[in-house]
């Protein structure tokens, strides 16, 4: 008989991330994969018929919406090369 954690990891799979570690990427990271997984669901929902197509948007696009929230919450993707001139900035002014 399977464990618990065999089956979370079967319904639940984890992948390691593998680009550049800062704690906001892993939380994306992990943001990402819970959201592809929960659409996946939802597809498959859908194309079972337990659910109506409708639904399924209405859910993929509440998903969409908190994971855009996430990123902005995490500042991931902002222009890094403002705050790169502005540091060197803030650093030319201090030498004034």
């Amino acid at each position: 008989m399977a464990s618990n954690q065999d089956k979370d990891q079967f319904f639940y799979p984890r992948y390691p991330y593998r680009g550049e570690v800062k704690p906001e990427n892993v939380v994306f990271n992990a943001n990402l994969q819970e959201f592809a997984q929960e659409v996946n669901y939802l597809c498959n929902l859908e194309t079972a018929g337990k659910i109506k197509p409708e639904q399924a948007y209405q859910k993929i696009k509440e998903l969409w919406k908190k994971l855009k929230l996430s990123k902005h919450e995490l500042k991931i993707g902002e222009n890094l090369f403002d705050q790169e001139f502005d540091d060197d900035n803030e650093n030319g002014t201090e030498n004034e």
